[in-house]
């Protein structure tokens, strides 16, 4: 794996393909998080570590455990051909969002014992992290990328690990330009009616239309 393959993979997940700007995942906390910077980057460092880590470990329970076995045991009990028993997306699903929850939970150990401050500034959006559906489709996007046909492909591992940092770092960049300029709308001479999350979903719009502007920077 080249420079060129680790550098169209970082940039493709924090700007050009960013889950919450381009792919519009984890959007709850993008909203509810970012009325303080500090808040922002808190759960934006959480994230990059749940998501790494999601990736590194679902990744071979995936490759090792579900791919090759899951339809020959089904076709076992029941009789049949293996292929009559294909479950691996829902086994899968399942599969990750166990791992996810216990990754959050460990974050959530952490924090309310390292650091009390931020684990009550993040409140119940930390422990949401467990049903962010950015974590989720980030390691679901990493076997929809980097297998064929049910079987890896170079570097896959390496690939969906590095895939997994840059999307918690995309979503880390997008949730401290939105606390950003939300904590700058705070001073603004806004109309009434659009104060509070009617400005922030207008912000997000227009977040996200400039994320546009990287489209086609690096192909998919």
């Amino acid at each position: 794996m080249n420079f060129s393959t680790v550098f169209a993979i970082f940039l493709g997940a924090v700007l050009v393909n960013n889950y919450v700007l381009q792919r519009f995942l984890g959007l709850c906390p993008y909203l509810g998080v970012t009325k303080e910077t500090s808040s922002a980057i808190g759960m934006g460092m959480a994230v990059i570590f749940v998501m790494t880590m999601a990736s590194a470990v679902t990744w071979p329970i995936y490759n090792y455990l579900l791919a090759p076995t899951q339809a020959n045991i089904w076709a076992k009990i029941f009789g049949g051909a293996p292929e009559n028993y294909d479950l691996t997306n829902v086994l899968r699903t399942i599969s990750f969002i166990l791992i996810i929850a216990a990754l959050v939970q460990f974050v959530e150990m952490f924090l309310q014992k390292m650091v009390p401050a931020l684990h009550r500034a993040l409140g119940i959006y930390l422990p949401l992290i467990t049903t962010n559906c950015a974590v989720l489709g980030v390691a679901v996007l990493n076997i929809d990328s980097f297998f064929a046909g049910g079987k890896a492909v170079p570097y896959s591992y390496l690939k969906s690990v590095l895939q997994g940092f840059s999307a918690g770092v995309g979503f880390m960049l997008a949730m401290i330009l939105m606390s950003a300029i939300r904590e700058r709308l705070e001073m603004a001479d806004i109309p009434k009616p659009l104060r509070g999350i009617p400005i922030a979903f207008i912000t997000a719009g227009f977040m996200s239309m400039a994320f546009l502007g990287f489209a086609g920077l690096v192909s998919k």
